[in-house]
């Protein structure tokens, strides 16, 4: 008789670097959901924090008595988001282990109750549907944006003038409309809190390592969608998502810090993997002749400056005309 293997039925990943406390509470917050869905396991990636992260997680695992679902493991590299999440999900597939669910997690998020159960149930009844996020919010329970179109030409174009009546025209491509309080179909949904079908992987294999951060889940939901797959926003699994502090970019109302330059890096990434270098040529100029149009009128009309600094200089030494290759 062949040996059988317990499966677990969803497989958490849980990415850190150097943000230990927020690791811990967000296993704080899954330990009381765990209870509801028994064979759930979560593996966290320390991606080579370099600094005590896997000393506090490790005592906080052992003193919480969190061991029986929690694994910790360390990652030789910071090889960015993709990386670390494909490194816990890649001996699942050799292994021929791969669970039903596979939920990428922030560790900047506290799952609100309910939250899990929500996304199986949501993925149990609709077989077709290959990747669903949750609603993320805020700790005051206002929700952000998280459901998102793909990043094309016009929405570039929208991106970087923001005329109002321009934006109006060209509403049904802006990158983020507005947040929905029912389960709506969507092009691609944060990676902070996403739930993928393990069928998803068997198609299109694991996510783009060539991304460090940003754009990766957009593209994978991309793949999935060539392949097949479609992709949901389900509001009823609520997630607290305290923005920017795993990535230190964007961190609500405080001032912007300039991007870095793995930001355009996978911008450019997405646009070369998946339109080619014309398409990406003419999408790049776009923004930067709208932007250029955007910040005149915004000297002429004295409007507030909300951007990071060295935004333009910084888009265009990164455009494909500087590297033209993936």
């Amino acid at each position: 008789m062949a040996l059988q293997i317990n499966i677990p039925s969803l497989y958490i990943v849980i990415v850190n670097y150097r943000t230990p406390q927020l690791t811990i509470d967000c296993l704080d917050s899954l330990s009381s959901e765990i209870k509801d869905l028994p064979s759930t396991k979560v593996l966290v990636v320390d991606n080579n924090s370099g600094d005590n992260s896997i000393i506090l997680i490790q005592n906080a695992i052992a003193s919480n008595d969190w061991k029986e679902w929690v694994s910790l493991i360390s990652s030789p590299i910071n090889g960015g988001f993709s990386y670390g999440n494909n490194f816990a999900i890649r001996p699942l597939m050799e292994s021929d282990n791969l669970p039903q669910y596979i939920l990428l997690l922030n560790p900047d998020t506290i799952v609100r109750k309910g939250a899990l159960n929500a996304l199986i149930e949501f993925m149990n009844e609709n077989p077709t549907v290959g990747i669903a996020g949750s609603r993320l919010e805020n700790l005051d329970t206002t929700p952000q944006q998280s459901a998102f179109r793909f990043r094309t030409i016009l929405s570039e174009l929208d991106s970087g003038l923001r005329l109002g009546i321009v934006s109006k025209i060209l509403n049904k491509w802006t990158v983020a409309p507005p947040v929905s309080h029912d389960n709506c179909s969507t092009d691609w949904v944060a990676g902070a809190s996403m739930i993928i079908r393990r069928e998803v992987f068997k198609d299109i294999g694991l996510l783009d390592e060539g991304y460090f951060m940003y754009c990766e889940e957009m593209d994978f939901c991309l793949q999935a969608k060539k392949a097949g797959w479609s992709c949901w926003y389900v509001p009823k699994s609520r997630v607290v998502h305290l923005v920017g502090q795993s990535s230190g970019i964007d961190q609500g109302n405080k001032k912007p810090k300039r991007l870095p330059k793995y930001w355009f890096d996978s911008r450019r990434r997405y646009f070369l993997k998946n339109y080619g270098w014309f398409y990406t040529a003419i999408t790049d100029l776009v923004w930067v002749f709208s932007y250029i149009l955007w910040r005149i009128r915004q000297f002429i009309q004295q409007k507030p400056d909300h951007d990071p600094p060295y935004l333009l200089i910084d888009f265009w030494i990164n455009t494909v005309f500087c590297y033209p290759f993936l």
